[in-house]
């Protein structure tokens, strides 16, 4: 039987679109500052919903693609994420379209050629694996875009 696991999250907000707010998960009880940013009109000064959804995609990727590597027992020495993710304006519409996510992957100096190979085709499988990019694919494109290498 599926087992549901529940990720509350309380946000106060005061204002409108000059307004700030703060959200905070309740499992990490970690508060984060929000607000509307400039090129929608808003003062900035906190991050926003379309930087919290990539930050999301991005650090899921990175712990999805971790657990792969040592599940598959490749010697990762570093990992390090960049996500880009576009939304596209149309009048009063707006839409999440794409996020591209390049990993750079250095696997130990003695990794051998399969692993380098491993770590190639897992870099690209991680975001099927990954909750968040599951949860968007079909409305927003993903791109990998990895960088494997040696120590």
């Amino acid at each position: 039987m599926p087992q549901l696991h529940d990720y509350p999250v309380h946000v106060d907000w005061t204002g409108g679109r000059g307004g700030k707010g703060s959200v905070k998960p309740a499992h990490s009880g970690i508060s984060v500052d929000v607000a509307v940013p400039p090129e929608f009109m808003g003062p900035g000064g906190g991050t926003s919903p379309e930087e919290l959804l990539t930050s999301a995609i991005a650090a899921c990727y990175s712990m999805t693609f971790a657990i792969i590597a040592e599940n598959r027992k490749i010697p990762v020495q570093s990992l390090s994420v960049d996500a880009t993710a576009q939304v596209e304006q149309n009048g009063p519409s707006f839409k999440y379209v794409n996020v591209t996510i390049r990993p750079t992957i250095t696997l130990a100096a003695d990794a051998s050629d399969e692993h380098l190979k491993i770590a190639e085709e897992m870099a690209h499988k991680a975001d099927s694996y990954c909750i968040i990019t599951n949860a968007v694919r079909g409305n927003v494109d993903i791109t990998v875009e990895p960088d494997i290498r040696k120590g």
